[in-house]
Order: structure tokens, then C-alpha cells, then sequence
């Protein structure tokens, strides 16, 4: 097995806009960065805010890439890699694509994909493309056990890793977020708006349980592509006269310091794979509701270290809010709990260790 030292590594992810696989792939980037030869991030098709969190040792390039096969773009991937003498590409969710092409033109490069994508196990999609070419992949990690077990099913490739997700508590970023409303009774709400994140459940009840009117404030804070499903939602809290108590701020990317000033966290998607946000949500100590779908119910479990409701419920959800103004006490133990079992248990130091494992057995 080589040396930790011997190995040399990018993440390849398509774009650096604030969402959960961009997250993992920058905080996987700055985690390697004492642990190997070299760690560097590439972005394919497009930067974002979360280039700003990057750590200064980790190497960087961006692509541009204008479309599928971009030809100038993989040569430009192809210098990078040769400059630096990358011998590991990391590849993250959709880019697994570029990463086959450049495996084509580089055969000694060993390509490991990191598949984020909650709802694969039941997407109609057979993924053709993808079943093809994982022959190129040495290895796969997948974010919770039924992307790992479709993974082995599904996939030309033996080595397949469920791999957790991790926060760090070291960060880079610049508090410029400032969140309205009393301290004690912010709610944020951490996705970018679009769907499975489902932030029209919220308002309806956020709307329904009237806690509004005792002084508690949600805050939605991600990326707004003011599109349709925003419009629903602006529509919504205009309709509703929700303005002095629903926020919507857009994309940010000092997350710990909008955490600091909350005291709730939620998520209520239809579906998810290993959401990185609930991590973070323990790590701020803030209590937590979120619905039971992908891995959520391994971290949130219900009346120990959240509030764990089924997806899609209205009635539940409103329920889940009332029980929190009514439960300061109890809203404290359970986010105490939720901090010591996500320290407990996600530690960024074991997660790194075991990906570093997985290259060395290729090189």
C-alpha cells in the first residue's frame, strides 16, 4: 500500500455554488491538505461562493467547460493534472462524465466518484451512461447504505464505500450575514430553493402553527434561481403577510456565523441522501426538525435529538413547530444531544483517514 504522502489528489466537482456535494468536495479538499503530497479542487463549469471557503494550500483551477465534451476544457484538465502530477481524481456527483473522458486519455490515473444523489435508488432513470463508465472508477463512495447497495448492484466496480459526511469546525469565512428577528427565535432554514427541499411545506405551516405571532422569525437562506418555485414562495408570503416574519436572504456562505445567531434549524425535503446541513445544525447546537427521509433518521431521531417527522405531512410539521415554543427546556437537551452525537460520531479526522485508505490501495 502507498504512503499517504505518495498521494497526490483533486476533487472534481462541477461547480462551486452552495450545496451539499460542493460543500463535501471543498471540505474534503482543505482536510487532505496536511495528510498528502497534494490536494487541489477543480471546478468544471462553474464558480461560486464557496470558492471564498477554499483553503489557500489546496490547489486550484477552474475549467470553464461550455458543454458536455469540451475539448479545450479537458486539455486544460489534462495540463493541470500533469503539472501538478495528480495521480487520484475525486469526482463528485455529475462530473463523474469528465472524469471518464480525461481516464480515457490518462489511463494511469485512478478515478474515485462520489455519488450524492439521495433519490437514484428510486429514480426511473437506468443511468445508462453512468453503468458504463464505472469501469473506469477504482472505487466508489456513496452517502448513506442504499446508494451502496444500488452502487453494487448497478455499477462495473468492486469497491464500494458508504462514506459519512463531516463538518469542520475550522473555517475561513467572513460573517457579513446579518439574520432579522429576536435571537431566541430564529429558525433557519438551510437549502438552496428548489425542489426536494420543499419550503412551501414549511411556510404552510409555519403559517399554521401561528408561532409567528409569539414572535419566532424563518429564515431561508440559499441559493434563489428566481424561477417558479421562488416565485411560489414570495407569492406565498406576500399572500400570507408573512413579510415582518419569513426571510429570504439568497445564497451565503458564512453558514457557522448565520447558525451562531439561530436558535432552530430545519429540513423538510421529500428526499435527501446524507445531508450535510444537519451536521452543521449539531455542530451550532441548534435544535432540529427535519423530515425522516435518506440518512436523516440516523442523526435526527425523534424526542432524543430532534424533532423526526414523515415527509410531506402539513399537519405534523405544524405540530413539530408548536411543540418547539412551547419546549425551551426540552428544545436544549435535544440540541444538546444532537452536538455531542455529531461530534461523537463525525469526526473529520476518521472520515479523511478512510478516504485516504481507499487511494492508497490503488497507487
Amino acid at each position: 500500500m502507498a504512503s499517504p504522502k505518495e498521494i497526490r489528489v483533486i476533487q472534481l466537482i462541477d461547480s462551486l455554488e452552495p450545496g451539499g456535494a460542493e460543500r463535501m468536495a471543498v471540505t474534503i479538499a482543505n482536510g487532505l491538505t496536511e495528510q498528502v503530497a497534494f490536494s487541489g479542487l477543480v471546478t468544471t463549469r462553474l464558480e461560486g461562493g464557496l470558492k471564498s471557503t477554499i483553503n489557500e494550500k489546496v490547489g486550484y483551477a477552474f475549467l470553464n467547460k461550455k458543454k458536455a465534451i469540451d475539448i479545450k476544457a479537458l486539455i486544460r484538465l489534462r495540463d493541470y493534472i500533469k503539472a501538478n502530477k495528480v495521480n487520484t481524481v475525486h469526482a463528485h456527483g455529475s462530473s463523474y462524465f469528465f472524469a471518464a473522458l480525461l481516464k480515457m486519455t490518462m489511463p494511469s490515473l485512478q478515478i474515485f466518484w462520489h455519488d450524492h444523489f439521495g433519490n437514484r435508488v428510486h429514480a426511473k432513470n437506468n443511468y445508462f451512461l453512468l453503468r458504463i463508465l464505472s469501469v473506469f472508477f477504482s472505487g466508489v463512495f456513496t452517502v448513506n447504505e442504499l446508494l451502496k447497495d444500488w452502487a453494487q448492484k448497478k455499477l462495473q466496480v468492486k469497491n464500494v464505500e458508504f462514506l459519512s459526511n463531516f463538518t469542520s469546525e475550522t473555517t475561513d469565512e467572513i460573517p457579513v450575514t446579518i439574520l432579522k428577528g429576536t435571537s431566541d427565535k430564529r429558525i433557519v432554514f438551510l437549502a438552496n430553493l428548489h425542489y426536494p427541499k420543499n419550503h412551501i411545506l414549511a411556510l404552510r405551516s409555519f403559517l399554521a402553527s401561528q408561532i409567528a405571532n409569539e414572535g419566532w422569525t424563518l429564515h431561508l437562506i440559499g441559493k434563489d434561481k428566481k424561477d417558479s418555485y421562488s416565485e411560489e414562495l414570495k407569492n406565498f408570503i406576500q399572500q400570507n403577510n408573512l413579510q415582518d416574519t419569513v426571510f429570504i436572504y439568497g445564497t451565503c456562505t458564512d453558514v457557522k456565523s448565520i447558525l451562531k445567531q439561530a436558535k432552530v434549524g430545519i429540513l423538510v425535503s421529500s428526499y435527501e441522501g446524507f445531508p450535510v446541513t444537519l451536521l452543521e445544525y449539531g455542530m451550532a447546537e441548534l435544535t432540529v426538525i427535519s423530515t425522516d427521509v435518506g440518512y436523516c433518521n440516523t442523526i435526527i431521531q425523534n424526542n432524543k435529538t430532534g424533532y423526526l417527522i414523515p415527509s410531506d405531512s402539513d399537519e405534523l410539521l405544524t405540530e413539530a413547530f408548536i411543540n418547539l415554543s412551547n419546549e425551551s427546556h426540552e428544545n436544549d437537551t435535544l440540541a444538546k444531544n444532537l452536538n455531542t452525537f455529531v461530534k461523537n460520531n463525525y469526526d473529520p479526522e476518521k472520515v479523511i483517514q478512510k478516504i485516504m485508505e481507499a487511494y492508497q490501495k490503488y497507487l
